[in-house]
């Protein structure tokens, strides 16, 4: 179950292609902090436009990924709001 994060503004997109919000000003490093733990977690991710990342997974991703994915999110923006 994932936990609402107070530094997620909004998650958009449609299909596979989607984009994580983040809670900044789009001059910030944040977006880009969030993707280095996501990096650190097993998870690529790229930030874009500053305060946005963005999600692109292969058409041909499975559904245990999926799921793995979601869990490495969730690990990484909680251990990236306990360091601030």
């Amino acid at each position: 179950m994932m936990i609402r994060c107070p530094i997620i503004k909004e998650v958009r997109g449609k299909g596979l292609l989607n984009a994580i919000v983040i809670d900044s000003k789009e001059e910030d490093n944040t977006a880009w902090e969030i993707c280095l733990k996501f990096k650190e977690n097993g998870l690529l991710a790229k930030p874009t436009h500053g305060n946005k990342i963005r999600l692109a997974p292969p058409l041909v991703i499975t559904e245990d990924q999926i799921t793995e994915s979601l869990s490495i999110i969730e690990k990484s923006l909680h251990q990236f709001a306990q360091k601030i």
